[in-house]
């Protein structure tokens, strides 16, 4: 008897998982807000430099500080500052020639606080020579999401997925708390990292418990359903933010409230099948006893295992596979880089729109909302869809999300509205290929190196991350770059996709052996089509 015929038995998606998942859709929301909270920490309000006039005494400039790009052919204020007396009258500052003698900023800046009261830009003077620190924070907190990955999944297949998630809530809490009291950038930097690298261990454990107590009918809705929670925390973030213009206040509101899952240390289960594989029976049986009473599906008081942990052991020592698989024959070869490249555009176009949304030209809290409500019919449409075919649902939204990106760079800046609305497309495509990826992936890798494989595409997806927020400087050249490449790479993408097998209602390939094998069957029925046909010549494949 293995652990989904005991799932069988005692219920694979009865109350016992039900309330699980509530336990695990709840911490989503807080993973979404660190995740995106830097959108309103880390943005850049309209500046000015100040003057160097003896007599402005390097207070304000006497200038709107909304003009400080120089309208009207005027100079760029934003980075350098005036040497002369035209700054103290309004009207002639503006309409100073381009070629005016200008000097570096040795007074500061002067930052509008018409939306932001404070983020760590104004707080640091984070802009001209200094902003690229503000993108590198950024993507430090993406490479505290991929180290996050790398050593949560080798801390939890030793002590556990039940205490990584609690002492990953813990850490979380603590340094997201420490971050709203960071003296300086570098130790901002260095919180944000650890915050980074805990949201990717709670993200990961979170689904591997839940699909671990799940039955395999329920376990597409179960992954989506925490998905929902996430895109919820988005929207909520952006009401939060909207509420609170202080960055330091902001990240207590975001931090603090996670003390409250203290309370997980009663009810989070720990994963019966990592129990069994680690030889702890007992202590597996008491839980699934458990799990069956509160299912009403309640065992004899007798039950065992009869598949004894040792046997589970050896079994997986015989199946178990190697990074060097992945890449070793041509056709697993093949499928492995394309599915590496499709997680790597997934998450450089998911977080490069959702990190840089005041690039639209419109409300930066109205796009957040935006951004986060086009998630929802986003992951409900694959409800509908991906029982059909995985292959094309994932290439459809490829080019949605592809397409609706590229059309942004025709847009003229007097139609930000139009701009916004592809972007929400674009957004809507990409965030329906990051849930199908997850599922079309783990059914692509054959069983023997399917947790190779998911662990290569998440750090392939964790690069991805990183590079994300540096796209963005693309723009200091051209404005259009960044949207381009998030327009072209997931076309690319659409076509490699191609490439794939539908793995829709097919069996699962176990072994490497199964892959090259259905792949030498397919090939032989598309030979069949080229059969010579009377007096045709024969065409060889």
């Amino acid at each position: 008897m293995n652990f989904d015929d005991i799932l069988d038995k005692i219920g694979s998606f009865g109350n016992f998982q039900k309330t699980l998942h509530v336990w695990m859709c709840l911490p989503q929301i807080f993973l979404a807000c660190h995740t995106l909270v830097s959108v309103f920490t880390g943005a850049v309000p309209p500046h000015i430099c100040r003057s160097r006039w003896p007599l402005a005494g390097n207070q304000a400039l006497p200038l709107n500080i909304s003009q400080a790009a120089g309208p009207g052919g005027g100079p760029d204020l934003s980075c350098t500052a005036l040497d002369t007396q035209e700054l103290a009258n309004l009207s002639k500052a503006l309409v100073l020639s381009k070629n005016h003698t200008t000097e570096g900023c040795a007074g500061g800046w002067e930052y509008s606080k018409e939306i932001f009261s404070s983020t760590v830009v104004t707080e640091w003077d984070l802009v001209c020579n200094k902003a690229k620190l503000n993108t590198i924070a950024s993507s430090i907190y993406m490479f505290g999401l991929l180290v996050g990955a790398l050593l949560s999944g080798v801390l939890a297949d030793k002590y556990g997925r039940r205490i990584i998630i609690l002492v990953g809530l813990a850490v979380q809490a603590t340094f997201g708390v420490g971050t709203a009291f960071a003296p300086n950038v570098c130790t901002y930097m260095f919180f944000r990292f650890v915050v980074g690298m805990t949201v990717s261990a709670v993200i990961m454990n979170i689904f591997v418990l839940g699909t671990e107590w799940t039955g395999q009918k329920h376990r597409m809705l179960a992954g989506l359903l925490t998905d929902y929670f996430f895109g919820l925390g988005y929207i909520m973030l952006a009401g939060v933010a909207y509420l609170i213009r202080d960055w330091r206040t902001l990240q207590l509101a975001v931090s603090l409230p996670e003390f409250l899952f203290f309370f997980y240390i009663w009810v989070l289960p720990e994963s019966a099948r990592w129990l069994i594989t680690k030889g702890k029976k007992k202590e597996a049986v008491d839980l699934i006893q458990k799990a069956a009473l509160r299912n009403r599906n309640p065992l004899p008081p007798n039950f065992e295992l009869f598949q004894q942990p040792n046997e589970l052991n050896g079994e997986a020592k015989k199946k178990k596979g190697t990074l060097v698989d992945l890449v070793r024959t041509p056709r697993m070869r093949k499928r492995s880089l394309i599915l590496f490249y499709l997680w790597f555009v997934n998450s450089l176009v998911y977080y490069g729109l959702s990190l840089n949304i005041t690039t639209f030209g419109m409300n930066i809290y109205l796009t957040q909302f935006i951004f986060g409500l086009v998630e929802i019919p986003a992951r409900t449409i694959i409800l509908f869809t991906i029982n059909r075919s995985r292959k094309i649902c994932l290439i459809c939204f490829f080019v949605t999300g592809g397409l609706a990106c590229l059309s942004t760079i025709f847009v003229p800046d007097k139609m930000p509205i139009l701009r916004i609305l592809l972007a929400m497309i674009g957004k809507f495509g990409i965030t329906g290929s990051v849930s199908v990826i997850y599922i079309y992936s783990a059914e692509v890798f054959p069983t023997v190196i399917r947790q190779n494989g998911m662990g290569m595409s998440s750090m392939c997806a964790r690069t991805g991350g990183i590079v994300s927020p540096i796209m963005h400087l693309l723009a200091s050249n051209r404005k259009e770059a960044p949207m381009a490449v998030f327009g072209i790479c997931p076309l690319v993408g659409a076509a490699l996709a191609l490439m794939l097998p539908e793995t829709a209602g097919k069996p699962l390939p176990d072994t490497i052996k199964d892959v090259e094998q259905t792949q030498c069957r397919e090939d032989a029925a598309e030979k069949a089509l080229y059969k010579q046909a009377p007096g045709s010549l024969e065409v060889i494949i």
